[in-house]
């Protein structure tokens, strides 16, 4: 008898600041990588699917992105700027 399936793996890369396509609320983001891994015998041995994704904390929509999109934030995150050049630009009004 062989014991085979799969397993999923969910890893939180950043945490940024966005304006949310569903919601319109410039909120905080977790930008989370999804692996899907094939076991055999409840060992974990290879990944089968990657995926990554955003999540607005705000009302909890979710949204793709690609593995390049994900990189690029993960470095804007990681630089200090924030996320605001992704998805739709947060838009302030300045008060003199």
């Amino acid at each position: 008898m062989i014991i085979f399936g799969t397993k999923g793996y969910l890893y939180q890369l950043a945490i940024l600041t966005l304006v949310c396509g569903q919601c319109g609320n410039p909120a905080a983001h977790t930008l989370r990588k999804r692996v899907t891994k094939f076991t055999l015998f409840f060992v974990p041995l290879f990944p089968i699917s990657t995926k990554y994704l955003t999540q607005c904390t705000f009302c909890g929509a979710e949204q793709k992105v690609t593995k390049e999109q994900a990189e690029q934030l993960q470095t804007q995150s990681a630089g200090g700027q924030g996320g605001q050049t992704y998805g739709q630009p947060e838009q302030r009004q300045h008060r003199f």
